[in-house]
C-alpha cells in the first residue's frame, strides 16, 4: 500500500495550532495529536475539494468536505508537488492553490458554504471561521456578535466578533435575520432543546464531587446537580473507561475530556462517576427502528435494560462513537486488573491497561506507552514491604505511584517486559522480588552506606598506588615568626613591673630590642623553608586511574560543546559540559565505558603489586621518632631564633626549675604583702588591674615605634 507520512504537523483544534503526525494511505487522511493521542480520520470519499496555502516558511492543506466541514493542517516543507500527485493518483483530485487576500479591509462579503464563514475581499479570501468553533451568536438592529469556545492551549484566543449588515430597501428579506439563522444552524450553542436521548438520576461522581442527574442528548451531554450544572459537547470527549473496582462490587466509568470542564478556578480532565454492580435500570430510547438502523447502525436498540454502567457506557460509545476502554490482560496478586497504590498522597487504583496506565482517583491520571520514556522500580520509604513505580516520561515529567505492595512485584514487572517498556534500573533488582528485598524481619541492608564504602576503599586504594598525598598545613611554624605569645609567655622576661620604675621599663625595651635583631640576623643567615610539603614523586610505571563515565563523555565531545557554543569560554566549557550531562538521559554507554576502565585499572594494579611495585611505608618507630623531633622545643630558653615560645608544660617545667628562686622570693613576698596590708576593696583592685593594663599597653606601643625607626 502506498502511503506518505509526516511529522511534526499543526492541526487547527479550537483557535490553536496542535502537532502531530500525518498519514496519507490510498483510502483515508490519519492525523494523530503528539499530546491527547486523539486519531482524526478522513476517508478518502468525503473529501470534496483539496487545496494548498502559502504561509511564511512553508505552506499548508486545506481539506474541504462534503459534509460541509473544514480540516486545516501546515507544517509542510518542500512537499508541495509529492502531496499533489499522490491526491491525483490516489484521490483523483487536483491541488490547487488557493490565494487569500493581503488589502487588509475590513469590509467584503461574507459567505456561508457548509460550517466555514468565508470573508472575502475582491474574491479572495481574507479569512474563514469555523461556525462549530461559536458558542453564541446575538443578534442586534444591524449588527451580528459571535462568541467563540476557549482553548486553554492557545497563548492568544478569538474571544469575540462583530459583522455590521447595511440594510437596503431592495432586498426582500432582511439580511441580518439570514445572517443569523445561518450561522445558529451550525454553531454548537449548548441550548437544552428537544428531548433527552436517555436520563439517569442521581449518579454518584467522585470528580468533580456529588451527585448529578446525567441527560444525554443528540450534540453533549449534561450534568445537572444541587449546586452545578455541566453542558460538556459530544466532541470534547477523547475517550472511554470501564474499569472493575479491586473489592468486585463496584465499577468505575471514567469519561476523559479535552479541553476540561471548570468549576471557578478548577478544571477536571476526568469525569469518573462510581456504580453499585446490582445497581439496573431500564431505558426506552425515543427512536424509532428506521432511525436506530439509519442512524445508529442497530448498535442500539429500543428498550434497554441491565446494570446501570453497562446500559450508560454503550449508550456513550454508539452516540459519541468512541472506544470503550476496559481493563487489559494484566491480572494481579489478588487477582483483579488494579493495584493499589498511592499518588500525591491520597490512596488509589492503578490499572494497567493494553496500550497505557490509568490511575483513579485523586487526582485522575492517563498515561500512554507512546509517552512513556522509561519506569523504575525502588523501594519505597525504607520499608521492604513495599516498593515505588516510577514512570518516566519523554516530556521529562516523572509520575511516583508509591506504596505498592510487595507481592505486586513479579506481576507488574513481567507486564511491563511484556509491553517492551524499558526499565530503568534492569540488572540491579530481579523479578523475584522476595528474594531481592530480603525477609522483612531481617535486618534491611544500607544501600547507601555500602556504596560509600565501596568509594572510600577504592580511593584509598588509588591513593596507595601512587596518587599524589594532600600536603598538611605546616604554615605556622612558630620557631620562624615573631610571635606576641612567645614574648609574653617568656621565661627571660624581667618579672619587674611597670610600677617598680622606669629602670624595668628600660631593660625591657632593651632586652626585646636584643632579641629582635638576633632575629634578624637568625632570618638572613638561614634559609627560607618550604611552607608545604614537596609532593611524592610519582610513580611512572604506576597504572593509570580509571576516568568516571562523565570524564570519558566530556573528553570525547569536548570539542563539539566547542563547535555548537562559538565564542564559549575555556571556563565555561566544563559548566556546560555539566549541564547537558545532568540532562543526559541514557547514559548506559558511558557507565559501561567507565566499568571497562575500572576493571583495567583493577587488573593492572595487581599485576603492578604483584611485581613489587607500590610506595614503602616508614615504620612506626620512625614515624614518632620524627613527630617528637619536631613538635619538641628547643632545649635552651635563652634569646634567639625560636627561643622565644614555649608550650604549657614546658612554661611550667621551666618556672619551676630554671627561676626557683626568684618564684619562691616573688610568692613570700605577696603572701608577706596580704598578711601585712588590710583587705582591699574591689573598686581598688579592679583600678590597679586597668592600671597595670595600660602600662602594658603602653610599652607595646613604645615597642612598635622602636622597630619602625
Amino acid at each position: 500500500m502506498d502511503f506518505l507520512e509526516f511529522s511534526s504537523i499543526s492541526s487547527e483544534q479550537r483557535g490553536s495550532m496542535a502537532t502531530g503526525r500525518l498519514k496519507l494511505t490510498n483510502e483515508a487522511i490519519i492525523w494523530k495529536s503528539d499530546k491527547t493521542g486523539k486519531v482524526d480520520e478522513i476517508s478518502s470519499g468525503e473529501i470534496e475539494c483539496a487545496n494548498y496555502q502559502r504561509f511564511v516558511g512553508h505552506f499548508g492543506l486545506r481539506l474541504f468536505l462534503k459534509n460541509g466541514t473544514l480540516h486545516r493542517f501546515q507544517g509542510f516543507k518542500e512537499d508541495e508537488k509529492k502531496l499533489a500527485d499522490f491526491f491525483k493518483k490516489h484521490y483523483k483530485l487536483e491541488m490547487l492553490e488557493k490565494e487569500l487576500s493581503m488589502r487588509g479591509w475590513n469590509w467584503g462579503n461574507v459567505n456561508f458554504k457548509g460550517d466555514v464563514l468565508s470573508f472575502d475581499i475582491n474574491d479572495k479570501t481574507a479569512f474563514e471561521v469555523s461556525i462549530s468553533n461559536v458558542s453564541q451568536c446575538n443578534q442586534g438592529k444591524n449588527e451580528i456578535t459571535l462568541e467563540f469556545h476557549q482553548n486553554d492551549d492557545a497563548p492568544v484566543s478569538l474571544m469575540e466578533m462583530r459583522y455590521h449588515i447595511p440594510t437596503t430597501e431592495s432586498s426582500e428579506t432582511d439580511p441580518v435575520e439570514n445572517f443569523y439563522n445561518n450561522i445558529i444552524k451550525k454553531a454548537s450553542v449548548l441550548s437544552v432543546s428537544g428531548d433527552a436521548i436517555a436520563i439517569f438520576n442521581e449518579i454518584q461522581c467522585l470528580t468533580p464531587r456529588g451527585r448529578y442527574d446525567i441527560k444525554v442528548f443528540q450534540s453533549f451531554f449534561q450534568l445537572h446537580g444541587k449546586t452545578y450544572d455541566y453542558k460538556i459537547p459530544l466532541s470534547t470527549v477523547l475517550r472511554l473507561f470501564l474499569l472493575p473496582h479491586k473489592d468486585n462490587r463496584q465499577m468505575f466509568f471514567v469519561v476523559s475530556l479535552d479541553p476540561p470542564i471548570k468549576q471557578g478556578q478548577t478544571r477536571y480532565h476526568f469525569l469518573v462517576l462510581l456504580f453499585g454492580m446490582e445497581e439496573e435500570t431500564t431505558i426506552e430510547l425515543p427512536f424509532t427502528d428506521m432511525e436506530l438502523k439509519d442512524k445508529y447502525e442497530d448498535k442500539l436498540a429500543k428498550e434497554m435494560s441491565g446494570p446501570i454502567y453497562e446500559v450508560l457506557g454503550k449508550i456513550m460509545k454508539v452516540i459519541i462513537n468512541r472506544k470503550l476502554t476496559g481493563p487489559g490482560s494484566f491480572i494481579g496478586h489478588s487477582g483483579t486488573p488494579a493495584v493499589s497504590c498511592s499518588f500525591k498522597a491520597a490512596a488509589g487504583y492503578l490499572y494497567p491497561l493494553e496500550r497505557g496506565f490509568i490511575y483513579v482517583h485523586k487526582p485522575p491520571l492517563h498515561i500512554r506507552f507512546e509517552e512513556i520514556a522509561c519506569v523504575n522500580f525502588a523501594r519505597g520509604g525504607g520499608s521492604t514491604k513495599s516498593f515505588d513505580f516510577e514512570v518516566d516520561l519523554k516530556s521529562g515529567t516523572t509520575h511516583t505511584f508509591s506504596s505498592i505492595e510487595k507481592e505486586e512485584y513479579s506481576k507488574l514487572y513481567d507486564y511491563i517486559v511484556s509491553k517492551k517498556i524499558t526499565v530503568k534500573n534492569t540488572g540491579k533488582m530481579t523479578s523475584n522480588y522476595n528474594e531481592d528485598f530480603g525477609d522483612s524481619d531481617k535486618e534491611e541492608p544500607d544501600a547507601y552506606l555500602a556504596r560509600v564504602k565501596a568509594e572510600a576503599q577504592e580511593r584509598d586504594y588509588g591513593e596507595e598506588s601512587g596518587s599524589d598525598e594532600e600536603s598538611t598545613d605546616e604554615d605556622f611554624n612558630p620557631n620562624e615568626q615573631e610571635s606576641d605569645v612567645a614574648e609574653e609567655f617568656d621565661s627571660n622576661i624581667s618579672s619587674s613591673s611597670g610600677s617598680e620604675g622606669g629602670s624595668g621599663d628600660e631593660e625591657k625595651k632593651k632586652k626585646k630590642k636584643e632579641k629582635r635583631e638576633k632575629r634578624e640576623k637568625k632570618r638572613q643567615s638561614s634559609p627560607k623553608k618550604s611552607s608545604k610539603k614537596n609532593k611524592k614523586d610519582r610513580d611512572e610505571n604506576a597504572p593509570k586511574r580509571p576516568q568516571s563515565g562523565y570524564m570519558i563523555w566530556f573528553n570525547e565531545n569536548r570539542e563539539k560543546i566547542k563547535k555548537d557554543n562559538p565564542g564559549i569560554k575555556v571556563t565555561d566549557i566544563a559548566k556546560k559540559a555539566g549541564e547537558l550531562w545532568s540532562t543526559m538521559k541514557d547514559k548506559k554507554e558511558w557507565d559501561e565505558k567507565a566499568a571497562k576502565e575500572k576493571e583495567r585499572y583493577t587488573k593492572e594494579m595487581d599485576e603492578y603489586k604483584a611485581s613489587g611495585g607500590g610506595p614503602v611505608k616508614p615504620s612506626s618507630s620512625a614515624g614518632g621518632e620524627k613527630r617528637k623531633k619536631e613538635i619538641k622545643p628547643a632545649a635552651n630558653s635563652g634569646s634567639g631564633a625560636g627561643g622565644g615560645f614555649k608550650s604549657k608544660e614546658y612554661i611550667s617545667e621551666d618556672s619551676s626549675s630554671g627561676n626557683d628562686e626568684d618564684g619562691k622570693k616573688k610568692k613570700k613576698k605577696k603572701k608577706a604583702k596580704k598578711e601585712e596590708s588590710p583587705a582591699v576593696s574591689e573598686e581598688e583592685e579592679d583600678k590597679k588591674k586597668k592600671k597595670a593594663k595600660k602600662d602594658e599597653s603602653s610599652a607595646a606601643s613604645e615597642d612598635e615605634d622602636e622597630g619602625s625607626d
